[in-house]
């Protein structure tokens, strides 16, 4: 495994240090919620436009869908703060929607309109490493006080750019955050630049983390949107055991590489 440059290290410690302070906040300055939930979609070169389009409308819809209100509902408080992060390469990323609470229909409504009419486009790279950290730095000063905080981060490649994955994911679990996965194969047989065999199997080794964390794998395009609802009211109502479609790796494959895309995107550059 390659080691993290001490610049880069040292703006991460900084930065995840600051997160972990920013929740012994005393419990009164902020609102209280059962969930923390950082929505982390890929919008890298290899999802094309429609496959984009079709990533956006499954939020769009599972956000309205009275599955999911019936699951924010069934919490403690009866509420959850969500955001909206579109990443890509280092660098490359963009809060399409800041932090919010859903409580009922008419916020759920609102959160749902303003992401279906934010303009949509692509950013360069895959760096879930990046897109982790970003993640991981929103909880920061966000106003909400969490019963739990969760990443919920898709994508349809291995991490090929940026610092490696499995430190940055071991450390953003450290602060309690649980990383949840929707590895996502619309295109069976593609071995192209940024595809990889099996990234449900990535997905389960180098990117999820924390108690309870899972992955909803998707391999056709009319599972997309159901799969996003489905995962949603499994992470809101934090029931996520048991269920034959969740998809979770106990046991990691110590023997798995996770820097299968930084040697693949080695090979494409220098073959």
């Amino acid at each position: 495994m390659r080691t993290i440059p001490w610049r880069l290290f040292g703006t991460l410690i900084g930065g995840l240090i600051s997160l972990a302070l920013a929740g012994a906040d005393p419990a009164s300055a902020n609102e209280q919620v059962d969930l923390e939930l950082v929505l982390a979609v890929d919008v890298s070169g290899s999802m094309d436009p429609d496959e984009q389009a079709l990533q956006r409308t499954g939020y769009v819809e599972a956000i309205r869908h009275p599955d999911v209100l019936a699951a924010i509902r069934s919490g403690l408080h009866g509420r959850i703060a969500v955001t909206y992060l579109e990443w890509a390469g280092p660098g490359n990323h963009r809060v399409v929607i800041p932090w919010r609470t859903l409580t009922d229909t008419a916020s759920a409504e609102a959160f749902a309109a303003q992401l279906s009419d934010a303009p949509r486009g692509t950013l360069r790279g895959t760096s879930i490493s990046s897109g982790l950290t970003i993640a991981a730095s929103l909880f920061e000063g966000n106003g909400y006080e969490g019963m739990r905080r969760v990443i919920d981060v898709s994508g349809d490649g291995p991490n090929n750019m940026g610092e490696p994955i499995l430190p940055v994911r071991d450390m953003v679990v450290r602060l309690g955050i649980v990383i949840n996965g929707l590895p996502i194969t619309l295109k069976p047989g593609n071995r192209g630049y940024g595809s990889i065999e099996n990234l449900d199997s990535y997905y389960e080794n180098c990117v999820i983390g924390g108690p309870g964390a899972f992955i909803v794998a998707v391999n056709d395009r009319a599972q997309l949107v159901e799969a996003i609802r489905r995962k949603l009211v499994l992470e809101i109502a934090d029931l996520s055991g048991g269920f034959e479609h969740v998809q979770a790796s106990p046991v990691p494959d110590s023997d798995y590489d996770c820097e299968v895309g930084e040697k693949q995107r080695r090979m494409w550059l220098d073959p």
